[in-house]
Parts: C-alpha cells; structure tokens; sequence
C-alpha cells in the first residue's frame, strides 16, 4: 500500500495539471467547509452513505474485471433486479429486512451464473470486444425485459411500506438517520466478510490465482471454471444488498434505475483502479463524496456532469486508478 500511494504521489507531481486542478478544488472546499462547517459535514457524511451502495456494486465490476478481463455492464441491471426482488419480498409477502435482503443476494447470484454460463462463457477465448458487445446487450436485455408488463413495469413504484422506519438524529446540526447506519453497517459486513474471502480463504487465493494466470492455475488442480463463476455470483450478490440498500435510502423504483448507478460504480471502481479491491472501495467513497458535494456546491443538475469528468480526467491522467497497477499482456 505504501509503494503505491508513493507511486501516486510521484504521478501526481509529474503531471502539474493535475496538481494544480486538484489543489484548487481542495482550497475551494475548504473555503466552503470555513464558511459552513455543519453543512459540510452534512455532505461527507450523506456522500458515505451513498458510496458504501456504490462499493457493493463497484466491487462485482472490479473483481469479474480481475478474474476474466470483462467490464460487465450487465452489473448495474443486476443491482436493479435486485432492488425489484427487495421490494417484492417486503410489501408482498411481508417479509423482515434482513430476509429480504437475502433473497435479493440469492437470486442475483443465482441470475449472474446463468448469464455467465450462457453468454460469457462461450466467449472466453474470443476477442475481449465480443464478451464486450455482449454485455451490452444482455444490459439491454433486462432493462426492457423487466419493463413489461407481467415482469415488472415501465412505471414508477414508490417503496411503501419501507422494512425499515425512518429515524433521525442531530448532533451538531448535523442529520443522522437509522437508514444511514444501516447501510453503513451492512456494506462494512459485507466488505469485510469480501476482504476476509478473498485475502485469507483457499477459495480467495484461488480467485487471486486465476486472476493472476489462468493457465498455470489450472495446471495447479484449480477449477478455473468453477472460480469464474462463483466470482460473478459473489459480485451479483454484492450488488443485490446494494439494491436493497439503495432503494431504502431512495424509495423509488424503476426499470432503469440501475443504469446511473451502475455507471457511477464502474467509475469507482476506474477511479480506485480497476481489479483492486480496496482500490474499488476507496473510489466508491470518494464518488459519493463528490456527487453530493458537487450537488449541495453547485447544482443537482451537475452532479452526473462532475462525475463523468472524473472518469475523463482518471483515463486521461491516471488510466490505472489511484491504486490499480498497469496491466501486463501475457504471451
């Protein structure tokens, strides 16, 4: 971690555009956070609570990027699906919190295997824009299947009755709500319990092994089949708590809503450098931040603008992220 935050450092210093971009929008903050403090502070902390939804659903793109090499931009419709299934399992059948979480866990996983099987699996040892294409079009696929009429529906629904009651606090003048600690709460679980898997798991190096080499993996007795899909059930079910959460915080439901949010969670994951864990964790942060500064700053208007010219400005000056490290074509 040292090395690479030195190597940041070094690339920020080697660019004086960046320095001097970054430095100004610092000093510009600060002088808004000197003038209001409390509401300052009232937007890092709403900007957490949507960066800890953006991580589950930036961490799904960053590890299938690791293990296969493929931006899935089904990922956000699967973060979708699972913001439907959490509101059925809630006002339907009246199910607890916690359940219906689960079940929208389980069924995006269990839809991500078989979108794995049937459409990218046969695409391995295609060309990457193939596997590419095709994401796109399985992310159509939902969106429009799911606005038909006996899937879903093409219109708004309001989440009521919400599973969870809202509650707020104010300490300081600043707004604390039971909503944000729970979301909070269960994306740090769910990190953790990721991070745990990954780094101190036999599953979890042979994820790193894959991801690393294929070949050589398979040659050491691991199912490398078997690896790829269970890292797009891990990243869907990821992105269904992130569905869950989100549509507690915003209670309001519609067949494209995964399509912004899926969008801003690959440029986490672009930011924090794609295929890194935490890399993905530490940009998902720094785009909610952003998102509800940029918002409460300047314009609501003008939130998506600031965001995609973060990705703009990572690709043209920082293509590995701020944690990434460049990739290495094997022979």
């Amino acid at each position: 971690m040292r090395k690479r935050l030195s190597h940041l450092v070094n690339s920020v210093r080697t660019n004086p555009i960046v320095y001097l971009v970054v430095a100004a929008i610092l000093a510009w903050l600060a002088f808004r956070a000197l003038q209001n403090p409390v509401l300052f502070v009232q937007f890092i902390v709403d900007g957490i609570r949507l960066g800890f939804v953006y991580a589950l659903v930036a961490l799904g793109y960053t590890m299938v990027y690791g293990i296969v090499r493929l931006i899935n931009f089904a990922h956000g419709d699967i973060f979708m699906i699972g913001a439907f299934v959490a509101f059925f399992a809630t006002t339907r059948f009246h199910w607890p919190f916690l359940v219906s979480m689960l079940v929208a866990m389980v069924i995006c996983a269990f839809l991500a295997v078989v979108i794995e099987r049937v459409a990218y699996k046969p695409l391995r040892d295609a060309p990457r824009i193939s596997a590419l294409i095709t994401a796109v079009g399985i992310s159509f696929f939902l969106e429009y299947f799911t606005a038909l009429n006996f899937v879903f529906t093409p219109n708004f629904i309001v989440f009521a009755p919400q599973p969870l009651q809202f509650k707020s606090w104010t300490v300081l003048g600043v707004s604390f709500s039971n909503i944000m600690f729970v979301i909070v709460a269960v994306g740090s679980i769910c990190l953790a319990t990721l991070y745990y898997l990954v780094y101190r798991t036999k599953l979890g190096k042979a994820m790193r092994a894959v991801a690393w080499d294929k070949p050589t993996a398979r040659l050491m007795g691991i199912d490398v089949d078997l690896v790829i899909t269970f890292t797009f059930a891990l990243g869907a079910a990821l992105a269904g708590a992130g569905g869950m959460l989100y549509v507690v915080a915003y209670p309001q439901i519609r067949t494209f809503l995964g399509v912004m949010p899926g969008l801003k969670s690959f440029i986490a994951a672009v930011l924090g450098g794609i295929g890194s864990i935490p890399g993905a964790f530490i940009g998902a942060l720094a785009i909610g931040m952003i998102e509800t500064l940029a918002a409460g700053y300047l314009s609501s208007t003008l939130r998506d603008t600031i965001v995609f010219t973060v990705l703009i400005l990572v690709l043209l000056y920082k293509p590995t992220g701020l944690f990434g490290e460049a990739a290495k074509e094997k022979a």
